[in-house]
């Protein structure tokens, strides 16, 4: 059975509010975001689906924008968030 997990994060300093993504095996399979520039979120949600997470991290951690960051920023935050409470569950810490 896949290892399938669903996250919803609340973005900081950008104007989309949330993004919730699935994530099976290391992979995303959806990445939505909740308000925000409708075109441009719905082109970064296209090109992350089917890719390795730490991939995704790699690609858009540090982009800026405003407020010190940007939704692909938001992204990867959420990404790097995922991998933190899945390490500390697999740790027991």
């Amino acid at each position: 059975m896949a290892n399938e997990s669903t996250v919803s994060y609340s973005t900081k300093g950008t104007c989309s509010k949330r993004l919730d993504l699935t994530i099976e095996d290391g992979i995303i399979k959806s990445c939505s975001f909740d308000q925000g520039c409708t075109g441009n979120l719905t082109g970064i949600s296209a090109l992350v689906v089917g890719r390795e997470v730490d991939q995704v991290i790699d690609l858009l951690q540090g982009i800026q924008c405003r407020n010190g960051t940007s939704c692909p920023d938001q992204l990867a935050k959420a990404l790097v968030k995922f991998k933190a409470d899945r390490n500390a569950q697999a740790t027991g810490v």
